[in-house]
């Protein structure tokens, strides 16, 4: 049987990292942490890389990917694979894309070029209470849409 890809859960806050990895956990999925849009440019890979390190010290049983988008940024994609970001989301030019890849691979960074279709985007949750931002992740991972945890 083959199994399905992850599900993209785009964060913006760390509250929405650790509630969504803990809603991972409980469900036993594994799952994907995308940042929101071109994050790379205005938050930088080293808020990213510490977003994704406390989240997973929160819910250390969690499987997840960590990707962040850094739009057609190359200067924002080199920075994150200097901070060894786990994965990276680059737009631009195709020519810039494989010679970043090439960079990327040889720091073990994992280079997309094109952003992944999330599967829910927590923005519009953005003030919410962790049980709140769960629940919601916990709706998406276990298929049970409008039922309480």
């Amino acid at each position: 049987m083959m199994q399905s890809a992850p599900p993209v859960i785009i964060i913006h806050t760390l509250a929405h990292a650790v509630g969504a990895l803990r809603a991972a956990a409980r469900a036993d999925r594994p799952i994907v942490l995308l940042s929101a849009p071109e994050a790379g440019v205005y938050v930088g890979p080293g808020w990213f890389r510490a977003l994704a390190e406390a989240a997973r010290e929160a819910a250390p049983k969690a499987r997840c990917s960590a990707i962040l988008d850094c739009g057609e940024e190359a200067g924002a994609a080199l920075a994150a694979i200097r901070a060894r970001v786990e994965g990276i989301v680059f737009t631009g030019r195709a020519d810039v894309a494989r010679r970043l890849a090439d960079i990327a691979s040889r720091h073990g960074v994992r280079l997309e070029t094109a952003r992944p279709t999330a599967a829910l985007d927590l923005g519009p949750d953005f003030f919410a209470s962790a049980e709140l931002i769960e629940q919601r992740c916990a709706e998406l991972l276990c298929g049970q849409l409008g039922m309480a945890l």
